[in-house]
């Protein structure tokens, strides 16, 4: 019996422009490619959150799932592991199918872990997919509205003639404004102790009673207290000033450098995921974080709105891990 072509009989029985397009879709529902492309997702997706529910990153990763879930056409789920400075959530992931229908949804602590611990289970770069760059965050030196210091320039010089008279609060130990403190310390040459704290609520909660006399807190927990002018910001970190807070000069302009590094929200899949999932998703998120009401919320929380591509994405953790690991080793940073 002569063989069955598929190409023959759609021939037989179609005209030229007709038979064009019959083939054109014979070859796509025949490509794996294809095939796996109009298959996904196939099932819920799940956005594993690195940190504590109702936290800032789970905040977020709720926000983006409402949007995905109607986008994507199946439910998107938030899936807090918070544990080990990311590391659980982290594992889980690295650890999940390579589906695309798992996805880390993390934070600064990312590339900040692997500096302060051996032996990780993963590595932070070759094990995981960039998505997209969410969002940024930033860092603040704050005192209270009597402190006799108006600008960091200030607060160095009042610290350098009272040697060991004032110390610094940060929201934990082995975190980016202890880092920032030590580094500061080094470069302005300045003798003041860490005071760390289980969290930015209790390290403000402290500054603001008086307990402690300088703070280095994140933005967005400082917000409410900066607005209603119970502390006032001396520096902010980053390359460049922050659209929260534009009259806030940065630590570049004072003339140091080493503070352009940024806190930020990303979203990660383990490495193996199809490079058209990978796509898929990296515009999806990058849309959705340009729409005006996203962009309106994420700025209540007191983030900046970036929404970046999967390899501007990949350029930021490769700089940042080389940043973070450099600083940890060189200022001594340990974790307790």
């Amino acid at each position: 019996m002569p063989r069955f072509s598929a190409s023959r009989f759609i021939a037989s029985r179609f005209a030229p422009p007709v038979m064009a397009a019959v083939l054109s879709a014979a070859v796509l529902l025949l490509s794996p490619a294809a095939a796996r492309a109009q298959a996904y997702p196939s099932q819920p997706v799940t956005l594993v959150v690195s940190s504590a529910a109702g936290g800032i990153v789970d905040t977020v990763a709720r926000l983006m799932a409402l949007e995905l879930t109607a986008s994507l056409k199946v439910p998107v789920l938030v899936e807090p592991r918070a544990g080990a400075s990311g590391i659980v959530a982290t594992t889980h992931v690295f650890k999940a199918p390579k589906d695309g229908h798992t996805v880390l949804f993390t934070y600064t602590a990312h590339v900040q872990t692997p500096a302060l611990r051996r032996n990780l289970p993963y590595d932070p770069i070759r094990d995981f997919l960039p998505i997209s760059h969410i969002a940024l965050s930033s860092n603040i030196i704050a005192v209270l509205p009597g402190f006799p210091a108006n600008s960091l320039e200030e607060l160095v010089a009042l610290v350098r003639a009272n040697p060991g008279k004032y110390s610094y609060g940060t929201f934990g130990n082995a975190t980016s404004a202890h880092i920032a403190g030590e580094l500061l310390k080094r470069e302005a040459k300045l003798d003041m102790a860490h005071v760390p704290y289980k969290g930015a609520a209790p390290l403000l909660a402290d500054l603001l009673a008086g307990h402690v006399p300088i703070g280095f807190a994140d933005t967005g927990t400082s917000m409410p207290h900066l607005k209603a002018g119970r502390i006032k910001p001396l520096v902010i970190n980053g390359a460049r000033r922050s659209s929260l807070l534009p009259s806030v000069p940065t630590f570049l302009e004072a003339g140091y450098k080493g503070f352009e590094q940024y806190g930020w929200i990303g979203a990660l899949f383990p490495a193996g995921v199809a490079p058209d999932r990978v796509a898929l998703m990296s515009a999806e998120m990058a849309r959705i974080i340009k729409l005006p009401h996203m962009q309106q919320k994420l700025r209540e929380l007191n983030l900046e709105p970036l929404g970046s591509n999967a390899e501007e994405f990949a350029r930021v953790l490769a700089s940042d891990l080389s940043s973070w690991t450099r600083l940890v080793s060189e200022l001594g940073i340990q974790e307790n």
